[in-house]
């Protein structure tokens, strides 16, 4: 018989043995098909000498990437760092063979402007998703 199982929240370190062992099987069963899935996460910073002046956190997995974040300091914006942090993240992206990037930022705002600029368009709106706010969508095709 098995042990009663209990609910907890526990530091992502104690669940890392698991999730190597199941993941993939899990993946295979919710897609309907053997899933090859090397998931990676990328940090790409900017840099001034020792001082960061703006990091984009690039996730990987299945031919797709999502960026997670970009963040640029103000003392550092609309000096051309958020662009040529996205383009390293394509760059990057390309290299391990991502057909798509895809993001989400609020419907209305710079963010939207910002990447829609560096060619990203809307693919779809989530109503009420983040913060209760709506939220866009945004892909770019790469190859």
């Amino acid at each position: 018989m098995l042990e009663p199982v209990e609910i907890e929240v526990v530091p992502p370190e104690r669940t890392e043995a698991f999730r190597a062992k199941e993941e993939r099987e899990a993946l295979s069963t919710l897609w309907g098909f053997r899933v090859v899935w090397h998931a990676q996460h990328h940090e790409i910073a900017a840099t001034a000498g020792s001082q960061v002046a703006g990091v984009l956190g690039l996730r990987i997995a299945a031919s797709l990437a999502h960026l997670d974040s970009l963040i640029v300091g103000p003392e550092w914006r609309r000096r051309g760092i958020g662009r040529r942090l996205v383009e390293r993240a394509e760059d990057l992206a390309k290299y391990y063979n991502c057909h798509k990037v895809t993001l989400e930022v609020p419907v209305e705002g710079a963010a939207r402007s910002f990447f829609e600029a560096a060619g990203y368009k809307l693919e779809a709106i989530l109503p009420q998703h983040t913060f209760k706010l709506d939220v866009a969508v945004l892909r770019k095709f790469l190859l």
